[in-house]
């Protein structure tokens, strides 16, 4: 089977190309990065091009490589703030992206299947529980906003021309390799010696945990169910909540000292008191979260410690 990742070269992406190599799949990559053919290998990749996600590209993949059986589409914004201080930015790694992508694969593709990775992000605020796949998008920034675009420009190429697009709302994704957000920068002052560390918000926002080497599983396993739906939303959260605080202390534990935690009660634009996946759907489909929490925090302190600096 022939696989196209955008995005392949980032955070999930680089989890995903392993597991979906190690399944034994022609994984091909597309995205932003210099890589040279070692770590292009190393990845699990059997090519790489370093570029935006345009018709140029993608018919020099399908030329070199043959077309793709599916495209897992993971290029895009990742951040809030950066969409807050860039919007524009982000509307063009997120929307303009996938546009291209579902255009290139509508008339060159036509029957190779999307999984395309969103954020709970589109949710917004005023959940206090569980969020299933049907709850109206209501995203506070425009990161959820660009997501949620994305996320209809697919069903508009499924509705209008047939094709076959599956969206995963991703919730709170961690791991090996997260250079960014607030595992990396708790550690990050831990390793600086910092013995009080102040961090944003309440810390109780609760936040659905999942690590990045289940997701890839996830995403995989999406794409192996069998569905009679050419469109289709899916929760990508466990339906374990977790707060912040909790996360911030679980660390500290994890790397020793006394460090103490405070938290400055000011929270961040676009940042929901609570989002937490209703897992309904992949239950349906019987997949489970093999990595428990603790595991994972545990693994990422030891990634941290032994490869971040």
């Amino acid at each position: 089977m022939i696989v196209w990742v955008t995005g392949a070269n980032g955070f999930i992406g680089r989890h995903l190309v392993h597991e979906l190599a190690g399944a034994g799949h022609a994984v091909h990559g597309v995205g932003h990065g210099a890589l040279d053919a070692a770590e292009v290998r190393r990845l699990g990749l059997q090519s790489w091009i370093n570029g935006e996600i345009d018709a140029a590209n993608l018919n020099a993949l399908a030329a070199a490589h043959g077309l793709p059986t599916r495209v897992f589409h993971l290029a895009g914004g990742s951040s809030v703030g950066v969409s807050i201080e860039r919007p524009f930015e982000d509307f063009s790694r997120t929307v303009a992206s996938t546009a291209r992508l579902l255009e290139w694969l509508r008339g060159s593709a036509p029957d190779c299947a999307v999984i395309a990775a969103s954020s709970a992000a589109v949710y917004g605020a005023d959940h206090a529980g569980p969020i299933a796949e049907t709850a109206v998008a209501t995203p506070m920034s425009p990161y959820g906003q660009h997501k949620f675009m994305m996320e209809q420009l697919c069903r508009s190429y499924a509705q209008s021309f047939g094709m076959h697009c599956t969206i995963v709302r991703l919730f709170s994704v961690y791991g090996p390799n997260l250079r960014k957000q607030l595992l990396w920068d708790i550690c990050s002052r831990l390793e600086a010696g910092k013995t009080v560390l102040t961090l944003g918000g309440t810390g109780q926002e609760i936040r659905d945990w999942t690590d990045a080497r289940d997701v890839a599983r996830l995403l995989a396993d999406v794409a192996e169910a069998s569905s009679l739906q050419n469109f289709r939303v899916i929760n990508g959260g466990s339906g374990r909540g977790t707060s912040v605080a909790d996360i911030a202390a679980h660390l500290v534990k994890q790397w020793g000292g006394n460090t103490v935690v405070w938290h400055s009660g000011i929270s961040r634009p676009g940042d929901p008191v609570s989002l937490l996946a209703d897992d309904a759907m992949l239950r349906g489909i019987g997949f489970d979260w093999r990595i428990p929490l603790d595991q994972g925090l545990a693994d990422y302190v030891a990634w941290f410690k032994g490869h971040a600096s």
